[in-house]
């Protein structure tokens, strides 16, 4: 099982969101926008990715959910790490069912590389999940990917910086259009800001949840 943070709300939790860091980062990262969502039924769970070497920056080791050579469509894929990276997500959805949470009761949420990792785990997951939130992020949509039609009716939250320089904004309305084509139900959102998350953001994406 993948190290984490928790924190539980002040109530027993009915809901539980699921929230994967980008790369180089740890589950630290996003703990201090919690009071911000406003979820006071909502347990977070936030993941440490182990710590490996990436292609992408120069074989230096640092947390990653997988490797990355690249971030153009050409780019060799790390199928073997993200289908490893997906099966400790799995295990960490199975650990909030087993303790009393059911699946259409979780979130799974990530930025960038985890983004990458929430979205590939939430198309892939054999039961219904409450909804999928990735942010300033990435898929390899140009290759096939198994969508379990368990999950056809689940809710995405797809956000983006119009100035991110790291992964820019076409990624991610690519990732939202293709959602769209499939039939999912998309929430895009775009944002004045860069590889980042915004006050706004957040604000949108707390009322997403109350939806």
């Amino acid at each position: 099982m993948l190290e984490h943070i928790t924190i539980e709300p002040q109530t027993p939790a009915k809901k539980a969101v699921i929230w994967l860091h980008g790369l180089g980062a740890d589950g630290y990262d996003f703990e201090p926008i919690v009071p911000q969502l406003n979820q006071p039924d909502t347990r977070f769970i936030f993941p440490h990715a182990p710590v490996r070497p990436v292609t992408i920056n120069g074989g230096m080791s640092m947390r990653a959910w997988f490797d990355i050579h690249g971030l153009d469509l050409e780019s060799r894929i790390d199928w073997e790490g993200l289908a490893a990276a997906e099966q400790n997500v799995v295990k960490l959805i199975n650990q909030q069912i087993e303790a009393g949470i059911p699946a259409n009761q979780i979130y799974l949420a990530g930025f960038s590389q985890g983004g990458a990792l929430a979205l590939y785990t939430g198309l892939r997951f054999n039961q219904k999940l409450a909804g999928v939130i990735g942010l300033s992020t990435f898929l390899p949509i140009h290759h096939p990917i198994e969508c379990n039609p368990a999950n056809a009716d689940t809710r995405f939250f797809i956000a983006h910086g119009r100035q991110d320089n790291v992964v820019p904004v076409i990624f991610g309305n690519m990732i939202a259009q293709w959602l769209q084509h499939k039939g999912y139900a998309v929430d895009w959102h775009e944002y004045n800001m860069a590889h980042q998350v915004c006050s706004e953001e957040i604000e949108a994406l707390a009322g997403w949840f109350n939806e």
